[in-house]
């Protein structure tokens, strides 16, 4: 999984919950495990599993995805932020200095992979023995550094379909929305409205 993915992925832990609401797939202990195992190899933490999901850890990766949402809604200016970010968004000098804090909890050592029949790859991999929930941390805010120093920022969109709040990566030209559902209820959104305003509804 690159950089691109897994900071996209940390941030649409919180995304529409499809009856006008918001979601968040961190809300609590049992949604970051199911969420750390489905990325374990990502995450630094393959070998052994991720790290127990306790509150400790689910307040720092909470922690850290509200600096990444907020540093999110900075590279889509000068569009608008998510709307699920737009009244708590964390001063950026602030969200810079959670996410750098996040990254160096975990000292990295360049290493040389190379699996039989494939290329080698080089790979900056923690060094020494840290703590596993602070290798998972460390990963998340390594990639969303690598993401936000990246190409890939320049084409970080907020959704603008209504009610969504997730961040997406546009793919192609043409792509306005994160997916093709949220295309769908904006251009119904769209249709009401111009119903309402010729006093058809």
């Amino acid at each position: 999984m690159d950089a691109t993915r897994l900071a996209l992925d940390l941030a649409v832990t919180i995304r529409h919950d499809g009856n006008g609401g918001v979601a968040d797939d961190l809300a609590d202990t049992a949604g970051l495990a199911a969420w750390t195992a489905d990325r374990a190899a990502a995450l630094d933490c393959a070998e052994d599993g991720p790290p127990p999901a306790d509150e400790a850890l689910l307040t720092a990766v909470r922690e850290l995805r509200a600096a990444v949402r907020s540093l999110f809604a900075r590279a889509v200016r000068p569009g608008p932020p998510s709307s699920a970010d737009a009244h708590r968004l964390l001063p950026e000098d602030e969200a810079l200095a959670r996410l750098n804090a996040a990254a160096a909890r975990v000292p990295t050592a360049p290493r040389l992979v190379w699996e039989p029949g494939a290329p080698p790859v080089l790979r900056d991999l923690p060094a020494g023995a840290p703590p596993a929930a602070d290798r998972l941390t460390a990963a998340l805010a390594r990639a969303a550094l690598a993401f936000l120093a990246g190409p890939d920022r320049d084409l970080l969109r907020a959704c603008p379909a209504p009610r969504c709040v997730r961040y997406f990566v546009k793919d192609h030209a043409r792509q306005e929305w994160c997916k093709p559902s949220c295309g769908n209820r904006a251009r119904v959104a769209r249709h009401h409205e111009r119903r309402r305003r010729s006093g058809d509804v």
